[in-house]
């Protein structure tokens, strides 16, 4: 087992949050983690993924992309494939999805767990994204680059999100910003 696997158990099991979704959450999550090939996107029924709720320096406005192959407004992110240091997967997979240079964590921990379902496709059954979120801080005057994984990448103001999404989860990570 990685050493990082340890870390992100230990940090797991620390986690404390006031959503009470988030607390049942990580006991799952912490069953998955026994899991050898957790970080992998062929376990099934579920697999650890990394994502980034990426903020202004105001905090006024998040980085949302609307996902290609789910039609959804979500927050950039994506599979571990075998990485498991989430925070460096959640690094990733923001800059590949947003073409962005300035992102920089504004903290180290972990701001948010959830576990989602993803539809089957042709070629995948239905399945959990165990998704490891953090908080990320980009220039929002930055060019974006929309990739062949997004229809679109907009600077959405927290204030309307709704317009966009009404997924509890990003709700969620909206309130965290707030408290």
């Amino acid at each position: 087992m990685p050493s990082i696997v340890p870390l992100l158990h230990e940090t797991l099991q620390a986690y404390s949050s006031h959503f009470a979704e988030e607390l049942a959450f990580r006991e799952q999550f912490l069953s998955l983690l026994t899991h050898p090939r957790a970080f992998h996107r062929d376990h099934l029924p579920g697999h650890i993924t990394g994502s980034a709720w990426i903020v202004d320096s105001a905090t006024k406005v998040v980085l949302l992309t609307h996902h290609a192959k789910l039609n959804k407004w979500l927050q950039p992110g994506g599979h571990a494939d075998g990485d498991p240091d989430v925070q460096q997967v959640a690094l990733r997979e923001a800059s590949e999805e947003t073409g962005l240079k300035s992102l920089r964590l504004r903290t180290p921990v972990i701001f948010d767990i959830d576990i989602h379902t993803i539809p089957a496709r042709k070629d995948f059954p239905e399945h959990l994204h165990f998704d490891v979120r953090f908080l990320l801080e980009a220039d929002r005057h930055e060019p974006l680059v929309i990739t062949h994984e997004s229809n679109d990448l907009q600077w959405v103001a927290l204030d309307r999100l709704t317009d966009y999404t009404t997924q509890r989860s990003m709700e969620r990570m909206r309130e965290k910003l707030r408290d």
